[in-house]
């Protein structure tokens, strides 16, 4: 298991040069192709997306009031709202794509496969208490708190991430881990938790 935390994430300019991303891994680490890459981007203005025709994307809304994704290619430009902490969409790299801030710089997460690895899982879910995952042999297991911290525990070791923190999960053999959200007993709701599984083909 390897733990990186947010303030160790590498700033890395967009393809396109219209921003920053802040890289938390990319596999394999050097070149410019990548399997699959998780980084955060903050987005200060309206503008196109890059291109990344050989990549599925999962873009998850971190902070901010939100955006408006506008996807071409079809008979009609395509149109997803994110608006809440949390909202995600998936959609292919390929696809040229617009977005427009609804009311100001907002800051977003960014999975990106190669469309060869298939089988990708990706979601966000609402954390209360304490969830058991089975991680496969082989599959690499991304963990990302959004908005509170968590205890992540693996036989004996346990791990606690910060907000936008990120937990790597890999190896040879099925393992269990647990996690658990650590909000004190008195504040409301649940943590949001995205949670992707990457296949390793």
């Amino acid at each position: 298991m390897r733990i990186i935390r947010h303030s160790s994430f590498v700033a890395v300019p967009w393809k396109n040069g219209g921003g920053v991303t802040h890289e938390a891994v990319r596999v394999p680490v050097g070149g410019d192709s990548f399997d699959w890459r998780v980084s955060v981007a903050r987005i200060d203005a309206a503008g196109p997306f890059s291109e990344f025709a050989d990549h599925h994307r999962v873009m998850v809304l971190l902070q901010g009031a939100g955006v408006l994704l506008r996807f071409s290619g079809g008979p009609a430009p395509l149109v997803r709202e994110l608006r809440r902490a949390g909202d995600m969409e998936e959609f292919d790299g390929g696809v040229a794509t617009h977005c427009e801030l609804i009311d100001g710089p907002c800051v977003d997460l960014n999975l990106m496969v190669a469309k060869r690895l298939r089988g990708v899982r990706a979601r966000v879910e609402a954390l209360r208490g304490e969830r058991s995952f089975r991680v496969a042999g082989h599959d690499s297991m991304l963990v990302f708190p959004i908005d509170a911290g968590i205890e992540l525990r693996r036989g004996e070791t346990t791990d606690r991430l910060g907000p936008w923190d990120l937990a790597l999960l890999s190896g040879q053999e099925e393992q269990m881990v647990h996690i658990a959200a650590t909000r004190s007993a008195g504040t409301r709701g649940a943590v949001s938790l995205f949670v992707a599984t990457i296949p390793q083909q």
